[in-house]
């Protein structure tokens, strides 16, 4: 969805406006195209994702990489006062809340199995 709002903000901009954004390396590269990368533009990869067989620790993940995108959408807002911008990083900012919470429910509830005595 980021990736989508800079394409919708790039797209009727012109080149110099672009460059004064400090985005003229995207662009060389990318033109006005959706192309997921982080500030640095680094781009995504699934090494990003962290997996364990234990769902203790994969949910810790998760729960750590949501408070992380929440932390970022958040910086996102002070960076703006664009209200057609902020709107969707809140919602995006929500989601990451309940997404939390959800991954703590199923948290107590692994830990809640986990401490049953299993008899065979």
């Amino acid at each position: 969805m980021i990736s989508t709002m800079m394409y919708q903000l790039m797209q009727d901009a012109t080149i110099d406006e672009i460059i004064a954004a400090g985005l003229g390396g995207y662009y060389t590269q990318h033109g006005r195209a959706v192309f997921p990368a982080d500030a640095n533009g680094v781009p995504f990869t699934s090494a990003y994702f962290q997996s364990m067989d234990d769902p203790v620790t994969n949910l810790h993940e998760d729960m750590a990489a949501e408070q992380k995108a929440r932390t970022t959408y958040e910086h996102l807002m002070n960076l703006t006062d664009d209200c057609d911008v902020i709107d969707p990083l809140r919602f995006l900012r929500q989601r990451e809340v309940v997404h939390f919470q959800r991954f703590g429910e199923a948290l107590d509830d692994v830990n809640f199995h986990k401490s049953i005595k299993k008899c065979y």
